[in-house]
């Protein structure tokens, strides 16, 4: 995966953003096992996949190691994450990627395919408030065929239960800062050294021009996905995995 014409080894970059998510949530392949496991349930092992904010292409990675016959369509706004993604699979005719932005009504018309078997996406929505993403639940229900599927894995802790919360937030700090004292980036230092690589710097410019250093949003319960993903027009939605701080809502069309 290095660049013959800049050198850039963008395995390397993929796997590092992978490794600086983990920091974050050490549970991260298991959701990824579990998404796959529900795509290969209900839409089969050789599905047209949309990666929604697709970041590196982290689902995109897993989804064609597992399914070698599926094509995913990758999906961000992020310069740098973009150019690691597209440099990651240079050559690979399974995927392709798009920049485009969820806050544009008309981001749907840049996809090179009307409909997709499976939208699947992580981490990545609380980027957008509640309304914000509502309407983008509305404009998937189109592009997912009858039987498909839209995954979501994101933040969506239970506000109920404070205490539960409170004692799983310090523990899981605890362990984040043993990884620390050994080596592990955390998000800005990561984003570092993308602005003091001569490839990465100039899309990581544009990128802090885009969103600074974190973009807006919130993190509403699997609750009010659930529902704001049936009101979109899906006939089922449910949790279908969960860790103490994070979950992952499924709908079927």
């Amino acid at each position: 995966m290095t660049d013959a014409k800049t050198g850039t080894d963008w395995r390397a970059w993929q796997e590092s953003w992978d490794r600086q998510q983990e920091w974050y949530m050490p549970d991260r392949e298991e959701r990824f096992r579990v998404m796959l496991d529900m795509v290969e349930a209900l839409v089969g092992t050789a599905p047209r996949v949309l990666d929604l904010a697709c970041g590196t292409g982290s689902i995109t990675d897993r989804v064609l190691k597992r399914f070698p016959e599926a094509r995913c369509t990758g999906v961000d706004l992020d310069p740098a994450l973009l150019a690691i993604a597209e440099g990651t699979f240079a050559g690979d005719p399974r995927a392709a990627f798009v920049t485009a932005d969820l806050k544009d009504p008309d981001w749907p018309a840049l996809l090179p395919h009307d409909t997709y078997d499976a939208v699947l996406t992580a981490t990545a929505l609380h980027w957008l408030y509640a309304p914000q993403l509502a309407v983008v639940y509305g404009q998937l229900a189109p592009l997912v065929r009858r039987g498909g599927v839209v995954v979501n894995a994101d933040h969506m802790a239970d506000d109920t239960t404070p205490r539960i919360n409170a004692a799983e937030r310090a523990l899981r700090h605890a362990g984040m800062e043993r990884a620390r004292a050994a080596g592990a980036l955390d998000w800005a230092e990561w984003w570092q050294l993308c602005a003091a690589d001569p490839v990465l710097a100039e899309p990581t410019r544009r990128r802090y021009e885009i969103y600074g250093e974190h973009a807006d949003g919130d993190t509403p319960s699997e609750h009010w996905h659930a529902a704001a993903l049936r009101e979109a027009g899906f006939a089922e939605a449910r949790t279908v995995w969960r860790s103490p701080s994070d979950a992952m809502v499924l709908a079927l069309k």
